[in-house]
């Protein structure tokens, strides 16, 4: 072999990181087929490359005969025997037959195959690395934009955005550096395609992860999240260690943990919320910031309604009905919220003590329990009276109302 291809080989290993051996196999299937494109040769042929020297030996595989009528194709048994003493007619011998010139001829023709091969175990390389890599948080630079997904460069590799996985709003600068949260490697004929996300609801826990040693270490555990991204999430999480505060550890000394994930998330809101094995604690701790009066379950639908006092209502059910929404994504339960008037009124109702007339006004305004067309400017008012709309306690507050 060529000196300078040997030290290539070399080379390749320490900088593309793919293993000698790897590209000696992948030489001498070239060469193969290099030997087969300049030499009438046997239907089978071998090559070896001497791991240590680097020389090169083409092997043939040749039938016996008595009486020669190709060449190419058969070996008599006289000479046959000189390799194989015990060899009869119709056995099959393999014997060298490496041309002088074959060095010059193997170097060009098998130079593409040989780098199509790299290109292949590299990608290989790349695939693994990266496959034992989903669900975890990834850095990179904004390279380019196809359409509307954004190209992320993660080094050896690029990575996939798709505008359905970006945080609505959200815009990117070429060289900007993000991070995102690797949602799915697949293999394809032009290597492999890693597909991202930045409003995943894993994004969301594995920042928490990042941020939060407790979490990272085992003594506060997420139990559950929901995610409208961009502008609200909810996080349950609780704590073997009754000396724990597990909201508190989230929220972070002047609520500066849980500041710096909503910073990366683009000023998005996070509720952070104590998890209960009792469901009636655990649904009432979900509506957060609302105050909840009461809840009454029914386990055999999997719903809850939820009492709140007049002048939270509108809290409860949040903008557009996003905080209910969101607590019942929490929690896995259906959610119905009303507040003590409708509650006490349809309660009369049932009863009969309430005016005929009255009750059939009363059941058609309280069928549907949470009203998503509520003025936004209520809801602003409720916030501002009770002062605990904010996701991410204001300076000065140690942790979150439980």
């Amino acid at each position: 072999m060529n000196s300078d291809l040997f030290a290539a080989i070399t080379s390749l290993e320490k900088e593309k990181g793919i293993s000698k051996e790897v590209l000696f196999e992948a030489l001498e299937v070239a060469l193969v087929s290099a030997y087969k494109r300049n030499f009438q040769s046997s239907p089978t042929v071998r090559v070896s490359i001497d791991r240590e020297t680097g020389d090169i030996k083409v092997f043939a595989q040749l039938k016996v005969v008595e009486d020669v009528a190709s060449e190419e194709q058969e070996v008599s048994l006289y000479e046959a025997r000189v390799y194989e003493p015990r060899c009869q007619p119709g056995d099959t011998v393999e014997m060298e037959v490496t041309p002088k010139e074959f060095g010059r001829i193997a170097a060009q023709t098998a130079k593409q195959v040989v780098i199509q091969r790299i290109r292949e175990a590299e990608r290989e390389l790349i695939y693994e690395n990266f496959t034992d890599r989903t669900e975890e948080v990834i850095t990179g630079l904004v390279r380019r934009f196809e359409q509307r997904n954004v190209i992320i460069d993660l080094g050896r590799t690029e990575a996939i955005l798709p505008m359905e996985e970006q945080i609505p709003h959200e815009r990117y600068r070429q060289g900007e550096r993000v991070k995102t949260y690797i949602m799915e490697v697949k293999k394809t004929t032009k290597g492999p395609q890693i597909i991202v996300s930045r409003n995943h609801t894993g994004f969301l826990k594995r920042l928490f992860e990042m941020e939060v040693p407790e979490i990272y270490e085992g003594i506060v555990e997420i139990k559950a999240a929901a995610r409208e991204a961009g502008n609200r999430s909810k996080l349950a999480v609780s704590s073997q260690n009754s000396d724990i505060d597990p909201v508190g550890a989230c929220v972070g000394p002047k609520g500066s943990r849980v500041q710096a994930i909503s910073t990366e998330l683009k000023g998005e809101k996070i509720d952070i919320v104590k998890w209960s094995e009792e469901t009636e604690e655990y649904i009432a701790n979900s509506l957060s910031p609302a105050k909840v009066a009461s809840v009454i379950i029914n386990s055999t639908e999997k719903s809850a309604n939820v009492v709140v006092p007049d002048n939270q209502l509108s809290l409860a059910i949040g903008k557009e009905g996003q905080n209910a929404r969101l607590a019942a994504k929490l929690t896995g339960w259906k959610v119905d919220i009303s507040s003590e008037t409708q509650f006490a009124e349809k309660s009369f109702s049932a009863i009969g003590l309430a005016d005929q007339s009255q009750d059939q006004d009363d059941a058609g305004n309280n069928e549907l329990v949470i009203d998503f067309d509520h003025d936004e400017e209520e809801v602003e008012a409720a916030e501002e009276e009770t002062g605990e709309s904010k996701a991410v306690l204001p300076p000065g507050e140690e942790k979150q109302d439980e």
